[in-house]
């Protein structure tokens, strides 16, 4: 088959899938956004970015932005078919940008396979979860509508969609959920597993950690309170104060990703970090900003406990490397954390927001280090056993595609 992958940051979600379908003899290009220039295992078209769009209101603004995205891609799909008469049989995108908005109108005859990564709700989830940044109702709801009406719009034309979790999958429409099959994008549990002559160097502070130090981990694209920063900005003082000789290793970039900003011109990062700041030894706190993979990968090795926080949002491949590298994962009593953790099987659930319980459960984790081994173990065989990427995810991921790529006899059934 002739497959079209389309996501503008190509190879997103997709760096395995790709490469596997054209491996199979397959023809396989992808789409992308001219500004996009990561490396890519198949072809690539690029698409003309649109401006940014200037409006009245900030409310609708994301869905004009993301109309006129899908139009410059439809523009590049135009010139595709008439210029070199390319017709995919397959097309398979992200549509959170709205790149897949129009594709239809230029390819008819093409099977039309989406990435469901989340549909937005006014109540219920991430929207009016945090009532620290709560909003004023109207806004927030007139908002979270515009950012999910390209997203209906997508999933309504489209013949197939697949989730990596249930929890996604159920965020959407019940009258969608027919289309759905669940399948995450695979983890390599080959390459994240534990090794314990692992050794993380700091080496502009000339401090090093292996695996049985008390080292503390916490992982976020963005240091923002959508990852729960801030409840664990909070918790460390006490955690700090009771382990003198506990560090903690923080990755994440200064912006933001996923919320809103902050108003006052100060980072997330340095707001929280203030807030603490006379209460915590900052010699032992190591803000280490965005790492290579391979020493992101060194760092869980030596990880004694791992904390991942999250609003009932998308779920971070963070946790799921973590349990693979069989860190002691404490994560946040919220739905798509529950997904991945059984609480004192294959790792321990805080309330996001119990500040006091998340010291103490920290705190625990790094004294009684030799307790938690059983659940180290159980958190590596669950990410082995149901979500290893080349066992398990890969081949079904492709199986999706060769399959509800064919018609509706061929799909898979919705799971």
């Amino acid at each position: 088959m002739k497959i079209l992958f389309v996501h503008q940051n190509f190879p997103g979600q997709f760096p395995h899938l790709a490469p596997a379908l054209q491996a199979r003899g397959h023809e396989v290009t992808a789409l992308t956004a001219e500004k996009n220039n990561r490396p890519s295992p198949v072809r690539v078209v690029k698409y003309r970015e649109p401006q940014e769009i200037t409006l009245s209101s900030r409310l609708t603004r994301m869905y004009a932005q993301v109309s006129e995205r899908g139009l410059r891609a439809a523009r590049a799909a135009r010139q595709m078919r008439r210029d070199h008469g390319y017709v995919p049989d397959v097309i398979f995108g992200h549509p959170g940008w709205g790149e897949t908005l129009y594709l239809r109108e230029i390819w008819p005859e093409a099977r039309l396979l989406v990435y469901g990564e989340l549909m937005y709700r006014t109540t219920g989830l991430d929207t009016d979860f945090d009532p620290e940044f709560a909003r004023d109702g109207f806004d927030s709801r007139i908002s979270t509508v515009a950012r999910s009406a390209h997203l209906i719009q997508t999933i309504a034309q489209a013949d197939a969609a697949l989730c990596p979790t249930q929890f996604q999958a159920d965020t959407f429409q019940p009258e969608f959920r027919s289309k759905i099959t669940v399948c995450h994008d695979g983890v390599d549990t080959d390459r994240l597993c534990p090794d314990p002559y692992a050794v993380f160097e700091i080496p502009e502070k000339g401090v090093s950690f292996r695996p049985g130090d008390e080292v503390i981990t916490f992982v976020n694209r963005s240091l923002e309170p959508y990852r729960g920063y801030h409840s664990f900005m909070r918790a460390l003082p006490d955690v700090l104060a009771a382990r003198p000789q506990a560090h903690v290793l923080i990755v994440g970039e200064e912006g933001q990703s996923y919320g809103a900003a902050p108003t006052d011109g100060i980072s997330w990062k340095e707001r929280y970090l203030n807030e603490v700041r006379d209460r915590l030894d900052l010699a032992r706190v190591h803000f280490l900003g965005r790492i290579p993979y391979d020493r992101y990968i060194k760092m869980l090795q030596v990880s004694r406990v791992h904390a991942y926080l999250t609003y009932p949002f998308v779920l971070s491949w963070s946790l799921m490397e973590s349990m693979s590298v069989g860190c002691h994962v404490i994560g946040s009593d919220t739905a798509p954390v529950r997904e991945m953790i059984r609480h004192g099987e294959t790792g321990h659930l805080v309330d996001f927001f119990d500040i006091k319980g998340w010291s103490a459960r920290l705190t625990e984790a790094l004294s009684s280090s030799e307790r938690f081994i059983p659940q180290r173990v159980a958190a590596r065989r669950a990410m082995v056993e149901r979500y290893d990427l080349k066992r398990y995810c890969l081949p079904r991921l492709v199986e999706f595609v060769e399959t509800a790529g064919q018609g509706p006899d061929r799909a898979l059934p919705a799971s």
